[in-house]
């Protein structure tokens, strides 16, 4: 949101207020809707200072406690909006519905303010469009279309379409993982357990030595010196460091830039971000292009499905080459995110007419991928698990017995 500097001429007198808006035209029909008397002059302003700060609080606390909508509510909302639209119901009447049935409480506040803003004559994208977070840009790029279309039930049923298919990978990846964080939580518990109770016992032991202790013993001990003396701190440093990371991603474009570049080459977690999200945008593009939808228009409203800012800039170039007057062929080319297989099929739909039929089967393939890496992350995950606690296990067993096994030998000396 930015800030606006509106100076209207009421009754003779000028005012000078300051408004919010997402920018110049917006600011021009909200002063309108908001400011009696005629608009003299609209210009950016920077935000008042105590704004400034309740901004960065709430957006500070909303990153730390944020209110999440059950997907499973939201998905009912969007089939019930569908149903009553297709029925002839008014989109109006059908918010206000919605707004009563919804057992989600945030669901409940979310349609009954977007139901303020319809009867003060903004769109439903606009009224939407402040609840971006908690509905999604899916839902957003769908609702545009609807509205562009003039058939939002047709568009609502392919969005709850769409929403289940992606909650449905949530939920394959959220079980896949259940696994691997269980074991890991129980390595983290038992290690820290063993630093806490076990090794001080051999500290004591082992400080009455007079040789050199063996590096295992030496890495064991530095461990449980940082663990026992700066384990609060350590703690807390952890738990810092993932809320300034969260709050860095909502709010700084710069750093989420980078960090969406290198998740991408994190083994695994690229794998599954990057089919996730292309699968995502395919199916979103297919749709709009089978809708009718102009190509450039299509992919405008199909970057919006795009949370990874490094895959979005890279498929923007798209429609700015398709806009130029390149092929979606070349231009898709150009971003190196699709296999030549893939290229091949898309060439095939441009050159006989079916570009719908065959982005589909780029969707599916896509969709496909992510589904085989998620079904077998196990065994994909399992080696590194073995590794690790293989790793942890003999530093345990060297650390503590290489001096034992010393001082057993000095003894039969």
């Amino acid at each position: 949101m930015n800030y606006f500097e509106v100076t209207s001429l009421f009754k003779g007198k000028k005012e000078t207020r300051v408004l919010k808006a997402p920018n110049k035209k917006d600011a021009i029909t909200l002063a309108k809707m908001k400011i009696p008397g005629i608009l003299l002059n609209i210009k950016v302003t920077s935000a008042p200072v105590e704004d400034q700060f309740h901004e960065f609080t709430q957006k500070f606390l909303k990153t730390i406690i944020k209110k999440k909508i059950d997907a499973k509510a939201l998905i009912a909302a969007i089939r019930q909006l569908a149903v009553m639209t297709n029925a002839g119901i008014s989109i109006h009447d059908s918010i206000i519905e919605v707004a009563k049935s919804s057992v989600d409480k945030e669901l409940k506040k979310i349609f009954a303010s977007i139901n303020d803003d319809l009867n003060s004559g903004l769109s439903l994208t606009q009224a939407m469009m402040p609840f971006r977070n908690e509905v999604g840009d899916v839902t957003l790029a769908l609702i545009e279309l609807g509205e562009s279309t003039g058939n939002m039930s047709e568009s609502l049923e392919k969005l709850a379409e769409i929403m289940e298919e992606m909650e449905e990978n949530r939920q394959k990846f959220k079980k896949a993982m259940r696994y691997p964080i269980t074991v890991m939580v129980a390595i983290a518990i038992a290690f820290t357990i063993l630093m806490v109770y076990v090794v001080p016992k051999f500290k004591e032991i082992f400080s009455k030595f007079k040789t050199e202790l063996p590096l295992p013993t030496k890495i064991l001990l530095f461990m449980e010196n940082i663990i026992h003396n700066y384990g609060f701190y350590l703690l807390a440093s952890i738990i810092l460091t993932i809320v300034v990371v969260k709050y860095l991603l909502v709010n700084n474009e710069a750093f989420k830039h980078k960090f969406d570049r290198y998740i991408l080459k994190v083994y695994l977690l690229g794998k599954i971000s990057f089919y996730a999200t292309m699968s995502r945008f395919t199916l979103v593009f297919t749709e709009l292009i089978r809708s009718g939808i102009p190509i450039a228009d299509a992919l405008e409203t199909s970057l919006l499905t795009l949370d990874n800012t490094y895959l979005k800039e890279k498929l923007s170039a798209v429609n700015v080459s398709v806009q130029r007057g390149v092929s979606l062929t070349e231009a898709f080319s150009e971003t190196g995110l699709f296999e030549g297989m893939l290229i091949q099929m898309i060439r095939a739909g441009e050159q006989s007419g079916t570009l719908d039929k065959m982005l589909d089967k780029v969707t599916q393939y896509f969709k496909s991928r992510f589904n085989e890496i998620i079904d077998n992350i196990s065994s994909y995950i399992e080696p590194i698990l073995l590794g690790f606690i293989a790793a942890m296990v003999l530093l345990m067993a060297l650390g503590i017995f290489l001096p034992m096994w010393d001082l057993a030998k000095a003894v039969k000396n």
